[in-house]
């Protein structure tokens, strides 16, 4: 599983640093600034990158809230935010609050993109 972060924004590499604490083999870590890597593997423009966490697993791209999800799942720390955020009502207010701060923090960063 590849999860496609923001390393540039502070707010971003702070709760991933969390994450890659855990040390989970199972998933790399791939920072999408200035990365046309990361473009091609997931078929997503540099703004859609940038505008929500992704999560490459198999074919699949996973965006998003849900994209917390499957990284939460495969972390035994933060498996309880699974099991909590996945609940459907739950979710709901998760995937909207969620895109809601996604969309500040891209306005806040979106300085940093090619064109």
């Amino acid at each position: 599983m590849k999860v496609y972060f923001n390393n540039s924004c502070k707010i971003c590499r702070s709760e991933i640093n969390l994450y890659k604490k855990e040390k989970i083999e199972e998933i790399d870590w791939i920072d999408i600034t200035n990365n046309s890597n990361a473009e091609k593997e997931t078929s997503k423009k540099d703004k859609e990158l940038l505008r929500r966490l992704h999560v490459k697993d198999g074919d699949r791209v996973i965006e998003g809230a849900e994209a917390f999800l499957f990284v939460w799942k495969k972390i035994p720390k933060y498996k309880f935010l699974y099991s909590f955020f996945k609940l459907p009502i739950i979710f709901q207010i998760f995937k909207f609050t969620y895109e809601i701060v996604a969309y500040f923090l891209y306005l806040k960063n979106k300085k940093q993109l090619k064109n």
